[in-house]
């Protein structure tokens, strides 16, 4: 499977799209207009080890609803990611049993190295 979940309104998802190598091979979802499904969720949460991991901590409703001062657990995090796309830490680029989760320089190289290989 290769499949990236994105936000086609976001300038940085789209930045990091036009730099990976293969992209007409993935299946694009644009988490706004087709929300993600709990089975989804709960796929990328098994490949990237927790739902935490996949939880945007820098979208601005995560400081809004007063989470930072909660102690979240792996439940809430599954929770808040399936009620508010926001949630979700963008891109979520998955490739052939490989997840790369976010925009962080690390995580984006690794995604491109990993395309370039193969």
């Amino acid at each position: 499977m290769r499949k990236i979940y994105h936000l086609k309104t976001c300038s940085t998802c789209q930045r990091i799209l036009k730099s990976l190598p293969q992209l007409e091979t993935f299946q694009l979802q644009d988490i706004k207009t087709e929300p993600m499904t709990v089975k989804q969720v709960e796929e990328m949460a098994q490949m990237a080890g927790s739902y935490e991991v996949l939880f945007s901590k820098r979208a601005t409703l995560y400081k809004e609803m007063g989470l930072k001062d909660e102690k979240l657990l792996e439940a809430d995090f599954k929770r808040y990611i399936l009620e508010h796309y926001t949630f979700l830490s963008r891109p979520v680029i998955i490739a052939d049993g490989q997840i790369f989760v976010g925009n962080s320089p690390k995580v984006v190289q690794q995604a491109i190295e990993f395309l370039s290989h193969e």
